[in-house]
């Protein structure tokens, strides 16, 4: 296992925050909540609750406001969980940006959903589990590639918990810059701003920006865009080699693909990363940052979410990160996108 500088906790890590509207604030960075509730592929369990309320606190005590979760994350049974525990770690939070916490959310548009009052309805679900109205309402994905007549009615169920005031803002993931433009236009004929784009984005998945254009897109109908995903799936933490040892399950079968791939670009980034004294992660998630995308990386330990704050505070200079595409340009493998990605 390759070795890192520690990842030291700061005095501050706060930078100022990005303001979509009067009532909705969002940081810099923000946590992804995947793992809270997924034993398939992040081995969750009820006994590791307390350790994430602790990761909760941290965050929010250092100006990392912005969590994002999914009415579809937990595995099986636990389907909803990691709402549930958002909502009952936000409640039980006292402290500083208490008030300023930001939970956002992604409906899943399964099947069975197809009228916009499923839509109205799980919002309410998710509201209720989360103990409070949602900030922060998307769509977790796009259904134009297998079932567009599908879309419409939960794009307007989206809209209707806006208008009836049960959500601060609407978003959307896994939209690609043509199909962003016409639901754009669906929502602007309600007086209703699309204020976030999610997608996956990283030094291995640079797909949305390269390839589809989506920055200028974005900056052009001024909608902020999330980095989900930003490590990879813990590609580039430098804590895994090619000698392993691997991840348990479906993530290390994908890692022993990986990684003799990613060689050189683990390389230039660990070079990086110690010219820097911060962690490989740390100038992953920097890079996410400063190509104007909110990061946000999941963690499931105080340590893993102080090695996040590391990120915080700093910017990587021109020169690091012209080297830093080089060396993504010229990746073996790259991260397989999302398969309901539109264009």
């Amino acid at each position: 296992m390759e070795t890192q500088p520690s990842a030291k906790l700061s005095e501050n890590h706060q930078e100022t925050p990005i303001f979509i509207n009067p009532s909705l604030s969002l940081s810099p960075m923000g946590c992804g909540t995947w793992a809270w509730g997924n034993r398939l592929l992040w081995g969750y369990d009820e006994t590791m609750d307390q350790t994430l309320q602790q990761v909760f606190n941290l965050a929010v005590s250092q100006g990392v406001i912005l969590f994002d979760t999914g009415d579809s994350y937990g595995t099986g049974k636990l389907n909803g969980r990691s709402e549930s525990l958002l909502g009952k770690f936000a409640q039980a939070y006292q402290g500083p940006n208490q008030d300023k916490i930001c939970l956002a959310t992604k409906l899943a548009a399964y099947p069975w959903r197809w009228t916009r009052q499923a839509m109205v309805k799980a919002g309410k679900a998710s509201a209720k589990r989360l103990g409070r109205n949602i900030d922060l309402v998307q769509m977790h994905w796009p259904t134009a590639n297998y079932a567009p007549w599908q879309e419409g009615p939960l794009l307007d169920g989206l809209g209707d918990l806006y208008e009836q005031g049960l959500v601060k803002g609407v978003g959307l993931s896994n939209y690609g810059p043509k199909r962003l433009k016409q639901v754009y236009e669906k929502f602007a004929a309600r007086n209703i701003p699309i204020v976030t784009l999610q997608v996956q984005y990283s030094l291995l998945s640079t797909y949305p920006v390269t390839e589809l254009g989506l920055k200028e897109v974005c900056d052009q109908l001024g909608i902020q865009l999330i980095a989900y995903s930003p490590l990879a799936l813990g590609l580039l933490t430098g804590n895994y080699t090619e000698q392993g040892p691997f991840p348990k399950g479906l993530r290390g079968i994908f890692f022993r693909q990986m990684l003799p791939k990613i060689r050189p670009l683990l390389d230039g980034l660990k070079a990086i990363a110690l010219t820097r004294q911060k962690t490989m992660a740390q100038v992953a998630i920097n890079w996410c940052i400063c190509q104007g995308f909110i990061p946000i990386p999941g963690a499931k330990t105080v340590q893993q979410m102080e090695q996040n704050l590391g990120a915080l505070g700093w910017r990587l200079s021109e020169g690091e990160m012209t080297e830093l595409d080089r060396l993504t340009e010229r990746v073996e493998k790259k991260m397989i996108q999302n398969s309901f990605q539109t264009q």
